[in-house]
């Protein structure tokens, strides 16, 4: 098996250091390093890139969306998940402008975290439901009017749009709409194109904002 090799950014030590005791004891082949800024973690990628990278959203000095940017201009490959707590919302748009392929709660339970990991290193993107329920909740949503007026999706798009949204992976999506997963891929990148979204993160926080999107109960 391959190791994972991961750097976690986080001004808080204590916080870093749990987080690392749990993943090392989740997953067998695991190689970590920790940086408690910005800063330190720009510093780390000139030595080495790791495969992904768990990345505090608000910290002193330079925040998580600024690093992220930064990483990621120099290693566009490089995967990145957002940390985040209740309150950060101002943060979220920043960190999918800057390219984050997910967000997690600071309070997760560890399985999640390791959810995470695993969807985003598969190459899909992943939401802590928690959070995204919270987020569109603070988004006001504009008229069915103005949302149909900017962009054109069809029934089907809608459809498989929604299903991206409640985080299924474009497998599970074939599975549920009993399609080839060839299908899907072709209607994703459609749906991409068409609200200009560079990622599947984009593509979430534009449905939010166009008030596209369902709340689940």
């Amino acid at each position: 098996m391959k190791t994972l090799n991961l750097i976690i950014v986080d001004d808080h030590t204590l916080f870093r250091s749990g987080l690392r005791a749990l993943l090392e004891n989740h997953y067998e082949n695991i190689q970590l390093r920790e940086a408690g800024s910005g800063e330190q973690f720009l510093e780390m990628l000139q030595q080495s890139v790791p495969d992904l990278v768990l990345m505090d959203i608000s910290m002193p000095g330079m925040d998580g969306a600024e690093a992220t940017r930064r990483a990621l201009a120099e290693h566009p490959q490089l995967k990145i998940i957002a940390l985040s707590m209740f309150g950060d919302e101002a943060y979220y748009y920043k960190m999918i402008d800057a390219g984050v392929q997910g967000f997690v709660l600071k309070d997760s339970e560890i399985a999640e975290v390791r959810a995470a990991i695993d969807t985003v290193m598969d190459g899909e993107t992943y939401f802590s439901h928690e959070l995204l329920l919270k987020v569109i909740r603070k988004i006001p949503h504009p008229s069915p009017i103005e949302a149909t007026t900017e962009i054109q999706l069809s029934g089907r798009e809608m459809e498989i749009l929604q299903l991206i949204c409640d985080g299924l992976s474009n497998q599970d999506i074939a599975q549920k709409l009993f399609i080839s997963k060839r299908t899907v891929d072709k209607h994703r990148s459609n749906i991409l194109s068409k609200t200009n979204s560079h990622n599947t993160a984009q593509l979430v926080m534009t449905a939010i904002r166009m008030g596209w999107i369902k709340e689940a109960e």
